[in-house]
This record gives structure tokens, C-alpha cells and sequence, in this order.
């Protein structure tokens, strides 16, 4: 048995936490009410880039199972004010 391979168990509702980088604070944090909306959530301020251009927050989000915790990572990766989901 290759114990490498197998996925971490992980018991659900469990809070999951997210990196989001942009270039905007305020268009971030509309990206993740639009996105993040009947669950509950927590968003802090992170980092800022060496030069100010970019951006960093970080979401903790209560996801009931793993499909939301992944559909959850999948609309902030597509929304066009985040650049990046850590």
C-alpha cells in the first residue's frame, strides 16, 4: 500500500482556508461576497507585494462538504479580480 497516494480523510463541516491574491482589496472583497454567499466566513488582510501592486487576503470559510469546498476554490479562481487562490 503506498501510503503517498492516499488522500488525507477529512471530516466535514470543517473550516477551509484560502489565499486569494489581486490587485484590488476592495474588488477582492466583492469578489468574495459574490462567490461566498450562505456560508460562513471570516476574511482578513495578509500581505502587500514589495512594489504595492498586488494584494493578499485570507478567507476561512465553514464548507459543508467537499464539493462546496472545492466549487468555493473553483469561482474565486475564475473571478476576475483574483489572480491567484493559494
Amino acid at each position: 500500500m503506498n501510503l503517498e497516494s492516499k488522500r488525507p480523510e477529512i471530516d466535514y463541516p470543517t473550516t477551509w482556508q484560502y489565499k486569494i491574491i489581486g490587485s484590488s482589496v476592495d474588488e477582492m472583497i466583492k469578489a468574495v461576497e459574490s462567490v461566498i454567499v450562505d456560508l460562513e466566513y471570516d476574511l482578513s488582510a495578509s500581505n502587500i507585494s514589495q512594489k504595492g501592486k498586488y494584494f493578499s487576503l485570507n478567507i476561512s470559510v465553514k464548507v459543508p462538504s467537499e464539493i462546496v469546498r472545492d466549487l468555493v476554490f473553483q469561482k474565486l479562481s475564475s473571478h476576475p479580480a483574483i489572480k491567484f487562490v493559494i
